[in-house]
């Protein structure tokens, strides 16, 4: 099939036309990216493909490396079906994607009721519970999940895991300043994390600091503890100071993993299972 891509624009993919599947797409991008880039790319392009519909007129922008395709694919749906739609974005980097890409911004106290959220991943278990806040955005990034009617993941195959904790060292918790010390030896003493740690910036002197004014903590916790996650969620949710905790349970839908092979490997919820199918590669 010869596919009409228009003229050559950096860092864009060829639009969506009546007559291009899913697949055509994918297919005719580029192939400059790495493996990895391929593997998130062909996550949120199925996500994207499969989840935003055009009816969904309120949808909500997550955060993370994988988030950028997911806009990219959704601008390929058109300016007429965008041009009724608002975006609400977790945090600044997709607020910044939202409003590069022409595409009208919201809030959630705007729109308390959000059709469909998509995000990214720290890490993703057999359930569908998931850690996030590596880029230190889950305050928000949770307040969205919560607001939408579907909570959709999408990752590259790295962040796929039978437990929490395998791959991603520790769970991110967003604590008000002054109680950081506190809170830390709650974790090292009572809770079971003696390893948590304040997260330090890398280009700047101190630590870490929110788009909410806020600290980061980040909690590794045994394996065995991991195994439930809404447990560990409760207990660091109630200690005074903490604002939000990086664990989502019982929250996503589905969750979209590109892999090394040009697939997509896809956990979701059918009739209170997670049920796990794959897309082949074009």
């Amino acid at each position: 099939m010869a596919i009409p891509i228009g003229p050559a624009t950096p860092g864009k993919w060829p639009p969506i036309t009546p007559e291009m599947d899913h697949s055509d797409a994918i297919s005719a991008t580029p192939s400059k990216l790495s493996p990895i880039e391929q593997a998130k790319r062909l996550a949120a392009y199925t996500a994207v493909d499969e989840h935003i519909r055009p009816n969904h007129k309120v949808i909500g922008i997550g955060s993370g490396s994988t988030v950028p395709y997911v806009v990219e694919r959704i601008v390929q749906q058109g300016e007429e079906l965008n041009k009724n739609r608002v975006f609400i974005p977790t945090g600044f980097q997709s607020k910044e994607l939202i409003v590069s890409s022409n595409l009208s911004l919201g809030d959630v106290d705007q729109f308390p009721t959000i059709d469909v959220t998509i995000d990214g991943a720290d890490e993703v278990d057999r359930d569908l519970n998931c850690i996030k806040g590596g880029g230190a955005c889950h305050l928000r990034e949770k307040v969205l999940a919560e607001a939408a009617e579907t909570f959709i993941l999408v990752a590259d195959y790295r962040k796929n895991a039978e437990y929490l904790g395998t791959n991603f060292p520790g769970i991110p918790i967003e604590v008000v300043p002054f109680a950081y010390a506190k809170v830390l030896q709650n974790l090292h003493h009572a809770l079971g994390s003696p390893n948590a740690t304040l997260r330090m910036a890398k280009a700047k002197a101190g630590p870490v600091v929110s788009d909410n004014g806020n600290f980061i903590i980040d909690a590794p916790f045994p394996p065995e503890t991991m195994k439930d996650p809404y447990k560990v969620m409760t207990r660091i949710k109630m200690l005074t100071g903490v604002v939000e905790v990086g664990l989502f349970c019982h929250m996503a839908q589905a969750a979209y993993f590109g892999n090394q092979d040009g697939s997509v490997t896809i956990k979701e919820q059918t009739d209170g299972l997670v049920v796990e199918r794959t897309v082949l590669p074009p």
